[in-house]
C-alpha cells in the first residue's frame, strides 16, 4: 500500500466526493436500469454526469483512484463500472493510525 499515492488521489475535493457517492450508490446515482443493481459498482457515466465533468477529466479521475487501489473497476460490454475497494481503505485507515 502506498499512502503517497492515496494521500495524491485524496487530495482532490472532486475525487473524494466521487468516494463518498460510491460509499451509497443506491442514494447518489440513478438505477442500472440494464442490471437492475449496483453489484458491479457504478457505470463511469453516472459518476461524469453527478460530477459535471468531461468525459476525459472524470477518465484520468477514476484512473487516479484505481490506481491508488481506492476502487476497482468492471468492464461489461462497452461499459465501466467503479465501485470502492473497501479493503483496501481500511487498510489505508489503519496504515494513517500506524504510522502518524
Amino acid at each position: 500500500m502506498n499512502l503517497i499515492e492515496i494521500n495524491k488521489a485524496l487530495s482532490n475535493q472532486v475525487r473524494v466526493d466521487i468516494l463518498k457517492w460510491l460509499k451509497n450508490p443506491e442514494n447518489n446515482f440513478p438505477p442500472h436500469l440494464e442490471l437492475g443493481h449496483f453489484d458491479f459498482g457504478v457505470c463511469l457515466v453516472f459518476i461524469k454526469n453527478k460530477a459535471n465533468l468531461s468525459q476525459s477529466t472524470i477518465s484520468q479521475y477514476m484512473s487516479q483512484l484505481q490506481k491508488s487501489g481506492l476502487v476497482t473497476s468492471t468492464r461489461l460490454g462497452k461499459w465501466t463500472y467503479f465501485k470502492r475497494n473497501e479493503q483496501n481503505i481500511k487498510e489505508y485507515i489503519n496504515q494513517l493510525n500506524k504510522e502518524l
